[in-house]
């Protein structure tokens, strides 16, 4: 019989540096899981991608055990990374503050397939150069 879930657990964590600290001892600790066996885990799942924030979803369970599930970054932290930027226009549609290739938007929706709600590398690639396009970043091509 599976395990039923007691709860559900959004976080955004940087790989490789999660710590008791909040956000992640403070959601946990309340549900009664062990922080230090997440924090290990965790930090050991996502070694060499760091720098990253990463999305990951704890499902709890009656008995104190967990299991989670890490998504691919925000495409907004991607794009960032792609037209080397600190962060995003203050003032989109009428700033422009920084220019990706068609060629990284659809490296960036490669990786985002996953959890993008398209099977379609064409559409995922416009949901990508339409965050783009919200930030005040130019796709050429």
């Amino acid at each position: 019989m599976a395990k039923k879930i007691k709860a559900q657990i959004k976080l955004h964590v940087s790989a490789g540096a999660a710590n008791p600290a909040p956000p992640v001892g403070p959601a946990l600790g309340q549900h009664g899981v062990n922080i230090m066996m997440f924090c290990k885990q965790f930090n050991e799942q996502t070694k060499g991608r760091d720098g990253l924030i990463l999305p990951v979803v704890i499902s709890v369970y009656e008995d104190r055990t967990f299991s989670f599930i890490i998504k691919s970054p925000p495409s907004s932290i991607l794009l960032k990374r792609a037209a080397n930027l600190a962060k995003a226009s203050g003032i989109a549609g009428k700033e422009i503050i920084g220019k990706v290739t068609k060629k990284q938007v659809e490296e960036i929706a490669k990786q985002k397939m996953s959890d993008l709600n398209t099977a379609d590398l064409e559409t995922a690639m416009k949901v990508i150069a339409g965050t783009a396009r919200s930030m005040g970043i130019v796709v050429e091509g």
